[in-house]
């Protein structure tokens, strides 16, 4: 169910992409494909919870957390409209890094020396993504940005989500965190609904049904499943595979192709997760208060 998940989450990028390269608006796309997801998740959420009540206490952290997946999902389908989906997918690979970062700023805990090489090697590993991408810095520059961005506000997401994993189940806070953050979404997609054409061929509305039911709905449902069977520090394991592989969908089924520079600063942004990696269990316990290792990580199921 664990590599289910990840497969799931990584092919989205490339399908996300297809969708985008043929005819899909962006903002267009991400609004209708969450409100179907939205529909299905909260049908199933309600059917297993009876309720999606939170404390009063709770609520602000909710909307933030709910904030954090409005400006995420902005950044994710420009990323793909602006760059490449193998480089959003490598970029994406950053998120432990930032989740490290804001820990650090909230003042969770004491990093070790690994994780500051591990910073060093993962933005030295994005400088020669930004290089490959078109033979300079300069090149691309919106979609690089607009990627780390996604990895960013994914880490945002995923610290202000880990005090509410103590207190509620991960469906209902999912549901609460994808409809709140959807209402934005909505309104600033409106001028791009309002032009958006639909006569797409059957390729593309399988794309878009797999974009919904797949990664924002299905993945849900076996990552939370498998998490509460073998845990959250082996559960996080496996999310490290999603680049790997969202790099391998965009090179066989989009026939994108990798640069020298590009592969060289994966295989660096990989290495600065692994030693980051070295870190990840005493800062996810100063973030969460508790001993399950890197329970911020179970709410990273809600998608891209």
């Amino acid at each position: 169910m664990l590599l289910g998940a990840v497969l799931l989450w990584a092919l989205n990028v490339t399908v996300s992409k297809y969708m985008l390269q043929h005819g899909w608006q962006p903002l267009a796309y991400g609004t209708i494909r969450y409100f179907a997801a939205i529909a299905l998740f909260w049908a199933f959420t309600y059917y297993r919870e009876r309720s999606f009540r939170i404390a009063r206490s709770d609520v602000k952290l909710v909307l933030l957390a709910a904030f954090t997946i409005f400006v995420n999902q902005i950044c994710f389908v420009y990323g793909l409209k602006l760059g490449e989906a193998s480089t959003l997918s490598l970029l994406f690979g950053t998120t432990p890094v930032f989740v490290g970062l804001l820990g650090l700023a909230l003042r969770h805990g004491r990093l070790q020396r690994s994780f500051w090489a591990g910073v060093g090697l993962t933005f030295l590993g994005v400088a020669l993504v930004a290089v490959g991408t078109g033979g300079g810095l300069s090149a691309g520059y919106k979609g690089i940005l607009l990627g780390i961005s996604t990895a960013l506000t994914w880490a945002c997401y995923t610290i202000a989500i880990a005090p509410l994993m103590k207190r509620y189940s991960p469906y209902r806070i999912s549901a609460l965190v994808l409809g709140i953050g959807w209402i934005p979404l909505a309104l600033v997609s409106i001028p791009q609904i309002s032009t958006q054409q639909f006569s797409f061929g059957w390729k593309v509305w399988a794309g878009f049904g797999y974009a919904v039911i797949g990664p924002l709905f299905l993945t849900n449902i076996l990552w939370f499943t498998a998490v509460s069977i073998v845990g959250a520090p082996r559960a996080t394991l496996f999310n490290n595979l999603q680049p790997f592989f969202g790099v391998m969908f965009a090179v066989l089924l989009l026939s994108e192709k990798l640069r020298p520079a590009e592969i060289a600063g994966g295989l660096l942004i990989f290495a600065g997760i692994a030693l980051e990696r070295v870190r990840r269990r005493p800062l996810a316990n100063a973030v969460t208060g508790r001993d399950d290792a890197a329970e911020a990580d179970v709410g990273e199921a809600v998608g891209p």
